[in-house]
């Protein structure tokens, strides 16, 4: 049984990503503009999260298509 830990924390990632990424893109300016100094945060961060997701999920894929994933 191949069972690879980068899968389930990969699409993790993704997810709260994703959410972060659509909460920062419909959400108002003026709610970034004094405790973050004008930066929208949940953007930025959702973002971050999403290529973190990303990256393990594509690492799990290519270790899976090598033949890899019994450590």
């Amino acid at each position: 049984m191949k069972l690879d830990i980068r899968y389930p924390i990969g699409f993790l990632f993704l997810t709260v990503g994703a959410i972060l990424v659509v909460y920062g893109l419909a959400s108002g300016p003026e709610i970034y503009a004094e405790r973050s100094l004008g930066l929208n945060v949940n953007l930025w961060w959702g973002l971050a999260l999403v290529a973190f997701g990303a990256l393990m999920a594509g690492l799990a894929k290519r270790s899976a298509s090598r033949g890899g994933g019994d450590s």
